[in-house]
């Protein structure tokens, strides 16, 4: 089967994509849940501080993991991307707030359509093309 997907690039792509994404999502969402619950900090501020630290580590695993791609020439699109992410979850995590969610329970709920949001941005940004699109021209 991994044969099958190798031949495969965009589908490999993006199985490694998941895979790694999990262990971001869990990096992640366990500095949000420290800095929400044990350091005391509002939403806003653990949401932000975990943003920062994750597009960190997110770039190593995403760039060499899925991407293969090598240095920090990519960074400053990458955290633009990461920008992007930030106020579109923010915007969403505000939204689910209000509507009675508890701040832990909302972001929960947002970790899988943030992740598919996430896919699509990071291969443009590291591959310079849509997934599953071709190549670029």
């Amino acid at each position: 089967m991994i044969l099958a997907l190798r031949s495969r690039p965009d589908l490999w792509r993006f199985v490694k994509f998941l895979f790694v994404g999990v262990l971001n999502t869990a990096f992640g969402f366990a500095v949000y849940a420290v800095l929400l619950r044990l350091a005391g900090l509002p939403w806003q501020w653990a949401l932000a501080l975990s943003y920062v630290l994750g597009i960190l580590w997110n770039f190593g695993t995403h760039g060499r993991i899925v991407f293969g791609t090598r240095g920090l020439s990519r960074l400053p699109a990458y955290v633009g991307a990461y920008v992007a992410l930030f106020f579109l979850n923010r915007w969403a995590l505000a939204a689910a707030i209000a509507a009675g969610l508890s701040d832990l329970w909302a972001q929960a709920l947002l970790v899988l359509p943030m992740a598919m949001v996430a896919f699509v941005l990071v291969s443009v940004v590291l591959t310079g093309r849509l997934p599953f699109r071709g190549a670029r021209r």
